[in-house]
């Protein structure tokens, strides 16, 4: 029923043109790369897309064209997130009209809501739209964690396909998938993606797949294969280029490196600042060394 959200999930980077403006084409360029590289589908409108940096109407145009680019060919889920019930509804809507295969997102945030009023909200938001959601777990940056307990009342219910899960507690992951295997489990944090699929999950959604997929998709085939050495050994070398992201800003430095590949992604939003000359050529160090090309 929900194999469809199984696999590879890019989560889309923004880019932005010299009037920080969002660069539709080269957003066109990195969505062809992907779709050729055989990723299962997009991560759309998320903290990778510097979501909370766009305004909303940036974020309903954001959604409206990726789905336009794709067409059709790709798995779809959209990150409609926001502190306001009534927005996050607005951009669901937007994504069921648009042709989305899910929406998903984060916990209302910032003022520490009961878990009743958190509760309420996934409810309302799949009481709106006809296209199953996906719970955004990420305790690190939303304040909000989720028991087994608390998870089970939205996975029970089969509008509830399952979790992008964005933590590094892979016992809870494991007790989540243990109490609804039939629900799809989807790796959030990249450096841990085989760890994560070790505890049962079904895939993964990740900020690097913008510019090393292929990477991605590889150490899922080859745990598939039972060649887990030979995939231990791919993650190592994606958690190399990870810890050199990590030096010098994520979403900086993977705009830096699909530039350099020829997409032009421009600059993160402020308050992000651009690397400096010394900080790229330490980053592309660490990506572009020859015997991973």
């Amino acid at each position: 029923m929900y194999d469809r959200f199984k696999g590879i999930f890019p989560a889309l980077l923004t880019p932005f043109n010299e009037n920080d403006e969002i660069n539709f084409d080269a957003l066109r360029m990195l969505i062809e790369r992907l779709i050729a590289q055989g990723v299962n589908g997009f991560y759309v409108d998320g903290s990778t897309a510097e979501a909370f940096l766009l305004s909303f109407e940036e974020r309903k145009k954001l959604i409206e064209q990726t789905a336009a680019i794709c067409a059709g060919r790709t798995t779809l889920i959209a990150q409609v997130g926001c502190i306001s019930t009534k927005q996050s509804i607005e951009l669901a809507k937007k994504a069921e009209a648009c042709g989305y295969d899910a929406i998903s997102s984060v916990a209302p945030f910032y003022y520490k809501f009961t878990f009743e009023e958190i509760r309420k909200y996934y409810f309302d938001l799949a009481d709106a739209v006809g296209i199953p959601v996906i719970i955004y777990h990420i305790p690190v940056l939303s304040g909000v964690s989720f028991s087994v307990d608390q998870m089970s009342c939205f996975l029970r219910d089969e509008r509830f396909a399952g979790i992008k899960y964005t933590s590094a507690d892979y016992f809870t992951l494991r007790q989540f998938k243990t109490a609804f295997p039939q629900k799809v489990i989807l790796n959030g944090f990249d450096e841990t993606f085989l760890a994560g699929l070790g505890m049962g999950a079904d895939g993964a959604i990740g900020s690097t797949y913008n510019f090393m997929a292929d990477k991605f998709i590889r150490i899922l085939e080859l745990f598939r294969q039972g060649r887990i050495q030979e995939a231990a050994e791919l993650q190592k070398e994606a958690d190399i280029i990870i810890a050199a992201l990590c030096k010098v800003g994520v979403m900086q430095g993977e705009k830096a490196i699909l530039t350099k590949m020829g997409i032009p992604m421009g600059p993160t939003r402020a308050p992000f600042i651009d690397l400096t000359d010394a900080q790229k050529e330490e980053l592309f160090r660490a990506v572009f060394r020859s015997e991973w090309k």
